[in-house]
């Protein structure tokens, strides 16, 4: 079991303000894989405080952004180094298979790194304008401390989404790692330090609910960047509204895979599978409603039932696994309700429909697929967070935008066709702020984020910089030629 004693605030492992611990437990065991200390208000205080002071006294926000980047790089190195150690530890903690994690959970948050290193070294934080009377100088400036509240699903990558422009930016960062997942926050507290980031400029407090409140709301932060439920970000966005506080909220989904009549069912469906129960089915942007034309409908249940059937479920250390456990009981819980609630419904199991046989421990759930749904569902309205897909018919392409778009949520989704451009088309008009033709992307250079319920802001790309910058307009004398920084 591993054991940490401190947290991790103002460059230093200093002991909490008290006595109270997390237990972090394996959802495949069952049994206490990790203890660390749980922060408490005083504790967030002390972190706030310790990123107010290295923001506002300390060299952060001053450098040279490219001396930022150097060391985002070497973040991003530190992580290459232990990335096997990092994808064990999230599989430990959280259940993710060992065939998704290196790769989804920490090569991705790498990537991430890279990206905004790379970024930093050529942004325009400084351009010069024409004015009226002469010219103007605008000038992009770090936001301030950043409160970062992060999930337990893909913990490390939603971790970097906020950390790489935030340092990018010249800002400093607060975050608070769920309880389900302290651990990999540890180790990347290690190599914070170990790159030679600047003390007070990265703060971790794993912590709750009710302390993650304290902290969105604490006089000494100027943003909140959140990744999570959509209940959660609705709260978060109200506490902000009162402060007039920036904020950035990547929420929940329910985004639709739609086959158009051309597609080719043989080979869109092995490669719409793993965008659909990656994660053992919790991930924001899982395409968990299938579209398919009423002509075909029952070719692809059955290719889809086809392909659940012969998805490895068990042990998530297991190479071979594809799905593992979910987080907690009460994840297991909740996603046996919402079966229980499809069939109901009137809504017709095809594959699973329960708990996998032979699994008497962990908080296993089969890979479900129902067919005969309609959108006015349950299944199909709202966000289960687990390997259960809902195949709806539809009559016509438009009966399928329209279909897509019946939803509060949108936030990701993809059209499978031999047509591209007619995809294209189908793309322009889902609702729905990121989109694939013929298969599945998160590109790190474009902006990830959502349309409606799913959320406020973007993160990846340029704009994932912008949303942690502040703009200030400087108007200068005619004739004047400043110098630009970067």
């Amino acid at each position: 079991m591993q054991q940490i004693e401190k947290l991790f605030i103002g460059g230093e492992w200093v002991a909490p303000s008290s006595g109270a611990k997390i237990d972090v437990v394996s959802p495949h065991s069952e049994e206490i894989v990790g203890r660390v200390p749980e922060a408490r208000q005083a504790d967030v205080d002390r972190a706030v405080v310790a990123a107010r002071k290295a923001f506002d006294d300390g060299p952060w926000p001053r450098m040279a952004a490219k001396e930022r980047a150097d060391l985002i790089a070497k973040l991003s190195n530190g992580i290459q180094a232990r990335m096997a150690e990092i994808a064990n530890v999230i599989t430990t903690e959280m259940g993710s298979p060992a065939s998704w994690s290196l790769m989804g959970q920490v090569l991705s948050s790498k990537m991430v790194l890279d990206y905004y290193a790379n970024l930093a070294r050529e942004f325009a934080f400084e351009e010069l304008r024409a004015g009226m009377l002469g010219p103007s100088l605008v000038r992009h400036e770090p936001v301030g401390v950043v409160a970062a509240i992060v999930p337990w699903n893909v913990p490390l990558f939603t971790t970097v989404l906020k950390l790489g422009p935030a340092l990018a930016a010249g800002a400093t960062v607060v975050v608070k790692p769920a309880p389900e997942t302290p651990l990999d926050a540890a180790i990347l507290a290690e190599l914070v330090r170990e790159a030679g980031v600047p003390a007070g400029v990265v703060n971790f407090v794993p912590a709750g609910r009710e302390v993650g409140e304290h902290l969105v709301t604490h006089s000494g932060v100027d943003k909140v960047a959140f990744t999570g439920s959509t209940a959660a970000g609705r709260r978060i966005a109200a506490l902000c509204g009162e402060r007039l506080r920036r904020y950035t909220l990547e929420l929940g989904g329910k985004s639709a895979a739609i086959f158009l009549d051309d597609a080719d069912v043989g080979t869109s469906v092995p490669a719409l599978l793993p965008a659909a129960i990656m994660n053992n089915g919790q991930a924001c942007i899982a395409q968990t409603r299938i579209l398919a034309p009423r002509a075909r409908y029952a070719e692809v249940v059955d290719a889809l039932a086809a392909a659940l059937r012969a998805v490895v479920v068990g042990d998530p250390a297991d190479p071979k696994t594809v799905v593992g456990p979910l987080v907690a009981k009460r994840q297991q819980e909740r996603v046996l309700g919402y079966i229980d609630a499809g069939r109901k419904e009137g809504a017709r199991v095809v594959v699973g429909g329960g708990r996998p046989a032979g699994l008497t421990k962990g908080w296993y759930v089969e890979p479900t697929l129902f067919a005969d749904v309609d959108n006015g569902m349950k299944i199909a309205r709202e966000e289960i967070f687990g390997p259960v897909l809902s195949v709806i018919p539809y009559d016509g392409v438009d009966d399928a935008v329209r279909i897509a778009n019946d939803s509060e949520y949108g936030l990701s989704g993809t059209v499978w066709t031999k047509d591209v451009d007619a995809g294209l088309d189908v793309a322009r008009r889902v609702r729905t702020g990121t989109y694939t033709v013929n298969g599945f992307m998160m590109d790190f250079g474009s902006p990830f984020g959502g349309f409606k319920c799913s959320g406020v802001g973007r993160e990846l790309g340029p704009e994932g910089l912008r949303a942690y910058l502040e703009t200030k307009s400087i108007s200068l004398p005619a004739g004047t030629q400043p110098v630009l920084r970067g």
